[in-house]
């Protein structure tokens, strides 16, 4: 029978298919078909991530890569447009769906580090990214533009930052290291919300990664420079 050629992966999200259902139907908590979820994307998360990549030839990778972006980006544009509905109606629960769109910016982002390994360079774009989406969130509540300009100023700074990563990478490492841990201990100790726990998250972790990234790569780009030529 055809059906026992299934891979791994196949049997392993149908496990999680059917464990979602057998929670719901005992619990008849809803929450639990969030592990359809996980089902769903098992497979090509192991593919984009290496472990299930013998399982997919290349016209499935293909596929995985187009249809991810094009989800990405619907997922981006309906959190956006319930963001807005809400904040125009005085729900501050819009906090929320900005918050999803800076935490999936900043997962894609970070993972082109992982994922490509070219750390000098995806480096750079990560602390970039972060320090614009930085200033894009410190604005949201601000309504001079003077206000905004102020409020706005660490981000701009965090980029500029990232600008002169390719230069001095080694230094810079350190000292996105030394902002990411401060970031992270002043959040988590002055302001204990949830949405500070995320914020920090979100801002500290890509940092950190591309900081010990910098480091390491311009140590490397070091060793390089200084090696004798034959």
């Amino acid at each position: 029978m055809t059906v026992f050629k299934k891979d791994p992966i196949f049997w392993c999200a149908s496990a999680i298919f059917v464990i979602a259902l057998a929670l719901f139907a005992i619990t008849n908590q809803q929450s639990c078909l969030l592990l359809m979820i996980g089902a769903y994307l098992l497979r090509p998360v192991l593919a984009s991530l290496g472990p299930g990549r013998k399982y997919v030839d290349e016209r499935q990778l293909s596929i995985h890569y187009r249809s991810g972006n094009i989800g990405f980006a619907v997922l981006l544009i309906v959190c956006a447009i319930f963001g807005v509905k809400l904040e125009f109606e005085g729900n501050h629960t819009f906090e929320y769906f900005y918050s999803a769109i800076i935490i999936g910016m900043a997962a894609k982002a970070l993972f082109n580090v992982v994922l490509v390994k070219n750390l000098r360079e995806n480096a750079s774009k990560i602390i970039m990214a972060v320090g614009l989406l930085v200033a894009l969130f410190s604005i949201l509540d601000v309504k001079s533009p003077l206000g905004m300009l102020i409020s706005a100023l660490p981000g701009l700074v965090i980029a500029a930052i990232g600008m002169l990563a390719k230069k001095y990478p080694r230094v810079i490492g350190i000292v996105i290291v030394v902002l990411a841990i401060a970031a992270m201990i002043f959040l988590l100790t002055f302001r204990k919300r949830w949405g500070q726990v995320i914020t920090a998250a979100v801002i500290g972790i890509p940092l950190l990664i591309a900081g010990i990234g910098l480091f390491f790569s311009g140590q490397n780009s070091d060793v390089t420079d200084t090696a004798p030529v034959n």
